[in-house]
């Protein structure tokens, strides 16, 4: 090796290389651990999906009077809130879609009034691994209960 002396500038392929794999010893550190966050949020935005599902449900029930929605779509927005389309939901979770869930509503049968009384939403990861671990449900009664590896239902564990 030359020393500096002699007028040589810059680094050596040796301390280049010793650069390169600190880098990469860093990132294979912090990858994981970033991809675990995004997964903890897709969940945390999930959650809150399923509660703001939810409360727009019984909202649209108490201003309408006839029951439950019989779909997202009216929730969805709308120039002229009406049953059809209340404009109490965005776009994107009336399009069914929203930080790596699918969100699944389905309207109970109608009573002998016609009205809807019941609902379910499930709230399933878009790429099971990826874009989250838990698998969300809920129905009229507000209690989201959730379960690892296949959709959760009514018995699963509730969310504290």
């Amino acid at each position: 090796m030359r020393s500096k002396q002699q007028g040589q500038k810059g680094f050596s392929l040796i301390e280049l290389l010793i650069v390169v794999a600190i880098i990469l010893i860093i990132a294979a550190i912090a990858i994981p651990n970033l991809l675990a966050a995004r997964m903890s949020a897709n969940e945390a935005s999930a959650v809150e999906s399923m509660r703001t599902l939810n409360t727009v449900c019984v909202t649209y029930s108490s201003t309408y009077a006839i029951g439950f929605p019989a779909s997202l779509s009216n929730l969805g927005p709308a120039a002229v809130p009406s049953s059809a389309a209340a404009d109490l939901l965005d776009a994107t979770l009336t399009a069914g879609t929203k930080s790596g869930y699918n969100f699944t509503y389905v309207a109970g049968a109608p009573a002998g009034d016609g009205l809807v009384y019941t609902y379910t939403v499930n709230g399933d990861p878009s790429t099971p691994g990826q874009s989250g671990q838990r698998y969300f449900y809920s129905d009229q009664g507000g209690v989201i209960t959730f379960a690892y590896g296949a959709e959760a239902g009514p018995t699963d564990s509730p969310l504290n």
